[in-house]
């Protein structure tokens, strides 16, 4: 939906009637290579958060040596903001090629007699320029990391709120059940709020990483390219150096911001806030399974050693 070419391939008629049957076929295009992608971004996330937030929380130790024990120099949030930031960034780097890949291979004709896999179609758009499969990634992050920062503190707020509510502050008393219920569900409103909230980031994001696999990007500039490139359709180039290759793609780019202006001229403020309600709705799922499941596993997997591991320890 926020795409340009949205309603030239998923739409029919002067009324722009959804094609249902196109539209449903084409929802899981380019899923394998986020499955791929996000098995080694998550763990790099996680990896990264917890060694930069015992870190922080090292340095900062060894900062308020000779003051009053128990206090710090840097607040906890203020630390897991830090922490949390920095392996989103990591994070994003591993994920940012699947995620092009993705958008690109959603925007496949899917109903073209085409025997070739959505996924492979787009692959090929990249041979010459594999680079530009992370064309997106300041994108993806500016995303994410307002995104994160505006979820994971609603996230506690909900969680404790949850707990009060029930008259039970302490984790430890509560069933690995009610752990996944809670951590899923207050996870979930929060993501889903912060979802609707980063909307324009989001599409600002989609058009960049649409672009990347765009004629006249990468094909336009592959043409120019030398013998040893093979651009989309499998010619090779004439002659000219990689290099000129290379910055012939980047002389055509265009910033987030110049991408947002561009929206609101051609679809107005809306256009920004395409997708919004989707968005929350599959983020809600998202995050809750997400961190539901992470810190139910953790806690199981805990008890299984023999410890006792506290929820609060997570974020």
């Amino acid at each position: 939906m926020q795409s340009p070419s949205y309603t030239r391939l998923y739409t029919h008629g002067p009324a722009q009637i959804i094609n249902k049957a196109t539209l449903f076929r084409g929802l899981y295009q380019g899923v394998f290579s986020v499955i791929i992608a996000t098995l080694p971004s998550s763990g790099a996330f996680f990896i990264t958060y917890e060694h930069t937030k015992t870190l922080l929380s090292r340095l900062d130790t060894t900062t308020i040596r000779g003051r009053t024990e128990g206090s710090q120099l840097l607040p906890t949030p203020l630390m897991h903001a830090l922490a949390s930031s920095t392996a989103e960034l990591v994070s994003c780097a591993i994920l940012t090629p699947a995620e092009v890949i993705k958008q690109n291979a959603q925007m496949v004709d899917s109903s073209s007699a085409s025997s070739t896999n959505a996924t492979l179609q787009t692959l090929k758009k990249f041979q010459a320029q594999p680079a530009a499969l992370w064309r997106g990634y300041a994108a993806l992050a500016g995303r994410n990391l307002p995104f994160t920062a505006l979820q994971f503190p609603m996230f506690e707020k909900l969680k404790e709120g949850w707990r009060e509510w029930r008259g039970n502050k302490r984790s430890d008393k509560e069933s690995l059940m009610e752990t996944g219920i809670i951590t899923g569900c207050s996870a979930g409103f929060a993501g889903a709020l912060a979802a609707v909230v980063t909307t324009p980031v989001d599409v600002v994001k989609t058009r960049i990483m649409l672009s990347a696999g765009e004629k006249g990007g990468i094909e336009k500039s592959v043409n120019k390219g030398t013998k040893g490139l093979v651009d989309a359709v499998g010619k090779r180039g004439n002659g000219n150096s990689f290099r000129t290759v290379m910055n012939s793609g980047i002389k055509g780019r265009k910033s987030g911001w110049v991408i947002g202006k561009e929206i609101v001229a051609e679809q107005g403020l809306k256009g920004l806030w395409r997708g919004g309600a989707l968005r929350g709705v599959w983020t809600f799922l998202g995050s809750g399974l997400y961190l539901g499941t992470y810190e139910s596993g953790r806690i199981w997997l805990a008890s299984r050693r023999g410890e006792r591991v506290k929820e609060a320890t997570l974020f």
